[in-house]
């Protein structure tokens, strides 16, 4: 078996939707590299993707074992915790997936967090501190623009929106919030 070929082919299952086909995949690479964290990050996503937030944690637990120095796992086990809504977990893990790798994705999961604890004012702050340091990541033009939103502030709203789609034309959640708010 070609353990990369598989690996790409259980994720190509995996975003067309057939869980089960990739979770044999995933459980074949683990079986086939038990120390390789690359067979429980697949089986995660598939967990992730089903709402199985524990399955994943525990599948994100091994990976992690195997690999402590990969950040996207402990974003992938942070945004299960706070899907869980286990808040000083998910916290733990996204701020030592930022430590290691700075992942655009692990700061805004932390926004996220920051809002489920009820700390939208902090989020806010968070947030154009990410987008004065990568002005060009329109996800964070995106989420200010649903904290505005959210907040009921929708001139500020439909300011960041815009924004985003001047970055990202074709972005089609983006044009759907424009639309709505205009």
């Amino acid at each position: 078996m070609d353990f990369e070929k598989e690996l790409q082919r259980g994720v190509k299952l995996l975003n067309e939707k057939k869980y089960k086909e990739s979770i044999d995949i995933a459980k074949d690479l683990q079986y086939e590299e038990p120390d390789a964290p690359d067979g429980y990050r697949l089986e995660a996503m598939v967990m992730q993707k089903q709402n199985h937030w524990e399955q994943s944690i525990e599948a994100l637990d091994k990976a992690i074992k195997n690999d402590p120095d990969d950040g996207g796992l402990y974003n992938l086990r942070g945004f299960a915790y706070l899907s869980l809504e286990k808040l000083s977990k998910a916290e733990k893990d996204l701020k030592k997936a930022i430590d290691l790798d700075n992942s655009p994705s692990a700061h805004r999961n932390l926004v996220l967090h920051k809002i489920m604890n009820d700390n939208g004012t902090e989020a806010i702050q968070y947030l154009i501190g990410r987008i004065k340091q990568n002005p060009q990541d329109v996800e964070n033009w995106i989420l200010m623009g649903d904290l505005m939103q959210r907040g009921g502030q929708t001139e500020k709203a439909v300011s960041y929106y815009e924004q985003a789609k001047k970055m990202d034309p074709e972005n089609s959640y983006v044009k759907k919030q424009l639309d709505t708010l205009g």
